[in-house]
Order: structure tokens, then C-alpha cells, then sequence
């Protein structure tokens, strides 16, 4: 398979018209536990004249043992970045799709937090569908771009940011509940993960409105 590197072509030809380029990109969404997580990197001027990190790219292309060290030279590279979260009781409550919009905009939040002026901004969103807006206007607007996470190198920065933050959190949470193996699945549906779910039912970090028991292994 042939990997694409990441390019700064798209949010230079954004940044234009636009002072600020925000892109996000989601992990988490198959997951049987755990939390949604949606990351979010800033692209500027000054950004769309670095050379890409080495490494980079989409969180899914990068070997586990590699991705802690992208992301810390990511999070440096970028001017701004954050993560937003939406956890297994949210998704029960209101859906993945909305859950996904309420993670993207605490994350967007949290840039507006540490400084960034978010009015100027416009968002790229990896994907064909814009969960962001139904839960809140940003900005100059949503623009979803297919495969954002493998071509624009802000969204793969988005990306990994999440991919890591998110995999930290569920090794976190595994020494509570060691039965699930969430140290190696992440929350995935791993044969061990759903074997274990048949033997002692869920958790209270599961999405208990997910017919889990029917789950395909995704990991």
C-alpha cells in the first residue's frame, strides 16, 4: 500500500481568505467503551511555511509504538491544539453523531480558551459530514473534506493529537477494569474485549445502547 504524505496545499490555499484554518478529526467512534475524542490543530501563516513533521500522518498509518513521539513533535509544531471529549454516557444519551459534534466543539473550546480567535477561524472536518454545526455555529463555518486526516497535514495533526490522548485515557481506566483489556483494545472490539464482555457484562464506560454483543471485531 502506498502512503500518502500529508501536504499543507488545502490550508495554504485557505488561509487566503481565511486568518485562521482550525482542522478536526475524530477517534473513538467504533469504540464499545470508552469516550469519543475529537482533536483540533490550528493551521496560520506562519504554520503553511514549516516543513511537516517527519512522521506524520493519519493516527490509523502510524505504528502504536511511534505515535506518542509524533504527537509530542505535532503539539510543537502547531500553534494551537486541543481535544475535546464526549463520554460512553453522552453517546448512550444523544447519539455518536451528536456526541461527536458536542467532543469537537469542547475542543474548539478549548482553543478559544488558551487564545485563539475563533470568529476568524474557518474548520476543516475530516469526512462528508458536518456534526459540528447542528450543536454550534464556529466561526467562518464547517468545510468536510474526504480523507482530511491522510491529505491535509493539520488534520492528520488533529488526528494523532486525539489518537494519543484518547489511547492514554483507556490505559488509564484498564488497572479498574483489567477483565476488558483495554491497555491492548483501546475499547475496540477486540475477541478478548467482547469474550469478556459475555463473562462479566458491562462496565460503566461501555455505550450500553450499542448492541454490543452483535459488534464485528474492529481491532
Amino acid at each position: 500500500m502506498t502512503v500518502v504524505a500529508p501536504r499543507l496545499s488545502v490550508e495554504r490555499r485557505l488561509l487566503r481568505d481565511h486568518a485562521l484554518v482550525i482542522a478536526c478529526d475524530e477517534v473513538g467512534r467504533g469504540a464499545l467503551a470508552g469516550p469519543v475524542a475529537v482533536g483540533a490543530a490550528v493551521a496560520d501563516a506562519a504554520l503553511s511555511r514549516r516543513r511537516v513533521p517527519e512522521g506524520l500522518r493519519d493516527s490509523k498509518l502510524i505504528v502504536e509504538s511511534r505515535r506518542a513521539s509524533v504527537a509530542a513533535r505535532v503539539r510543537e509544531w502547531v500553534p494551537a491544539s486541543a481535544v475535546g471529549w464526549a463520554s460512553a454516557a453522552e453517546v448512550d444519551s444523544v447519539g455518536i453523531i451528536r456526541a461527536l459534534g458536542l467532543a469537537a466543539v469542547r475542543a474548539i473550546d478549548g482553543l478559544r480558551e488558551g487564545g485563539v480567535e475563533i470568529d476568524d477561524a474557518l474548520v476543516i472536518l475530516d469526512g462528508n459530514h458536518d456534526y459540528i454545526t447542528p450543536i454550534a455555529p464556529i466561526g467562518r463555518g464547517v468545510m468536510p473534506i474526504v480523507k482530511a486526516d491522510r491529505d491535509c497535514a493539520s488534520a492528520s495533526a488533529a488526528s494523532v493529537i486525539a489518537k494519543v490522548a484518547r489511547d492514554e485515557l483507556m490505559v488509564s481506566l484498564h488497572d479498574d477494569h483489567p477483565a476488558y483489556r483495554w491497555a491492548q483494545n483501546k475499547g475496540y472490539a477486540s475477541a478478548e474485549h467482547r469474550a469478556a464482555i459475555s463473562a462479566h457484562g458491562l462496565s460503566i464506560h461501555h455505550r450500553a445502547s450499542w448492541s454490543i454483543a452483535a459488534a464485528p471485531t474492529l481491532f
